[in-house]
């Protein structure tokens, strides 16, 4: 909501008067906590154009056949929701912050380790590969076995 919304403008008459409602009925949501208009120095209720509009679904819900209990819970709820939807994009925030710290890091490691490593090459070779594939006849040796004792 904006700033303009939470102003506190309205007098009690006037704050019922454009929610459709009777002053006495105001009192009573203030007394049941669904409503919490500033007060003046004096003890004035002044109400905001959010106070109004939340008359306003209080009524849209009372209308549907929902009883104060009922609109205190979806209210209730209602808060729950919201703070819910705050800590996730919270969570969501923090996490595409750690993700993007980690991939600085990684890319760190990679080049640190770039630097750091040199290609293996075996003892007695070059870099560059000198063995020939084999292209002529294999020769394969048959070894057979002789002498097997069938005992201990």
């Amino acid at each position: 909501m904006s700033e303009r919304d939470e102003r506190a403008l309205f007098m009690i008459s006037v704050a019922a008067t454009l929610a459709g409602m009777h002053p006495q009925t105001l009192r009573i949501y203030e007394q049941r906590r669904l409503i919490e208009p500033q007060r003046t120095a004096k003890g004035t209720r002044l109400y905001s154009q959010a106070n109004v509009d939340r008359l306003r679904r209080i009524q849209e819900l009372t209308n549907e056949g929902m009883n104060l209990a009922g609109v205190e819970r979806v209210f209730a709820l209602e808060d729950q929701i919201a703070r819910q939807q705050r800590r996730i994009a919270a969570l969501e925030r923090r996490a595409e912050q750690i993700q993007q710290e980690a991939a600085i890091a990684l890319e760190r490691m990679r080049r640190q380790f770039k630097a750091e490593l040199v290609p293996y090459t075996r003892p007695g070779t070059s870099l560059a590969s000198t063995r020939r594939p084999v292209t002529g006849p294999t020769h394969r040796i048959k070894i057979e076995r002789t002498g097997e004792s069938g005992g201990n």
